[in-house]
């Protein structure tokens, strides 16, 4: 798949690409005194609102509708944004293009059904206008690629991914859980592919949200998508993670950004001499691996002749207590290593079946 530059159809005003609003559009008051506090800061390219709300219960703000898509017209009359929202099914898709919408995004709940985006898709076939496709809800990369590629198969090349994070069963900080090597994944297979970072919906709350979008821009996403309201407190929806205009502007201030690559000659040799050092450091890991593997194929072939069981849950345990205890004592996120050990004991196991059923 070949994508359109994401500068080149939405022009931001400044990098990165920065895209805020609110929430939901609960009234035409609230959008256009949002809009006027965005406006003054000459930061956000792209103004964003909910029309329709999928909540999870009903009983709750559910948006406005097509009424609230007048409002959005109003907002690019008086301030000359651009705007976009949420589309869901195909009468959503009719709807924002016959108001004028500038741009659509496919959320969360519907990028996770094929049906509902394959009707959007239906919809678009013939249109020119740029989509964002955000993360399914769950954490399925195949299923967020399947969306992008029914979008992409409309005709649509003016495309970017959003990512917004995963739901995650158990106790997290995060109202989604990053998982930040997804993105990175779907950035590896796809090169070319914008990738635009919603740290309100990670976060859950205004506190995280700064350390989220420095995350997202040093990982080298291109752009941002944060929620702006100018009363959070009186928010009908998602009240907790939404910044007034002012506040936005001071958390943006304070971003880093960071360079895709070295743009010296002294910083791309030192970047060469360090990669080479981990070059080198990656062959002693492969050689210790190769060895680590003859050790347990032997391992195998002497259980396999004792008629002893692969799995032995003691050593398991033992392994896990040792290596954590060894992480510690060397400053090793002990995180990380169990995660390494992990690993190794699936392998340790796929090859010792394979030695058994030889």
């Amino acid at each position: 798949m070949q994508f359109e530059n994401l500068h080149s159809w939405l022009a931001p005003k400044s990098l990165p690409l920065l895209i805020s609003g609110p929430c939901g559009a609960e009234s035409l008051e609230q959008v256009l005194e949002t809009a006027k506090g965005l406006h003054v800061l000459n930061k956000v390219s792209l103004f964003r609102a909910g029309v329709w709300k999928p909540r999870t219960r009903p009983n709750s703000f559910e948006g406005k509708g097509e009424e609230a898509l007048q409002w959005l017209t109003e907002v690019k009359k008086q301030f000359g944004f651009k705007t976009t929202v949420e589309v869901a099914n195909a009468q959503h898709t009719e709807l924002a293009l016959k108001h004028g919408v500038d741009v659509l995004w496919i959320g969360a709940r519907t990028t996770a059904n094929p049906f509902s985006v394959q009707e959007i898709a239906n919809v678009l076939k013939g249109v020119d206008i740029p989509v964002l496709v955000k993360n399914p809800v769950h954490a399925d990369l195949q299923l967020w690629i399947g969306a992008i590629e029914r979008v992409y198969n409309s005709g649509t090349k003016e495309i970017a991914a959003v990512h917004r994070g995963f739901h995650f069963y158990g106790k997290t900080k995060y109202r989604n859980k990053p998982l930040w090597q997804i993105p990175i994944e779907l950035r590896t297979l796809f090169p070319d592919l914008p990738i635009i970072c919603d740290p309100s919906h990670i976060s859950g709350n205004r506190e995280l949200i700064p350390s989220v979008a420095q995350k997202a821009l040093d990982l080298g996403m291109n752009g941002l998508m944060i929620e702006a309201h100018c009363n959070p407190a009186q928010a009908l929806s998602d009240k907790e993670q939404q910044f007034t205009p002012a506040q936005l502007n001071e958390v943006v201030s304070k971003l880093v950004l960071r360079q895709q690559s070295a743009s010296n000659d002294k910083a791309i040799d030192k970047l060469a001499q360090l990669r080479n050092m981990i070059d080198e450091i990656d062959d002693e890991l492969m050689n210790v691996l190769k060895k680590r593997i003859q050790v347990i194929e032997e391992i195998g072939r002497y259980k396999k002749e004792q008629h002893i069981t692969i799995f032995q849950l003691e050593r398991w345990q033992e392994i896990l207590r040792t290596r954590g205890q060894w992480a510690d004592k060397m400053g090793l996120s002990r995180q990380h290593v169990e995660k390494i050990c992990q690993l190794l004991h699936e392998e340790s196991i796929r090859i010792q079946n394979g030695v058994m059923n030889e």
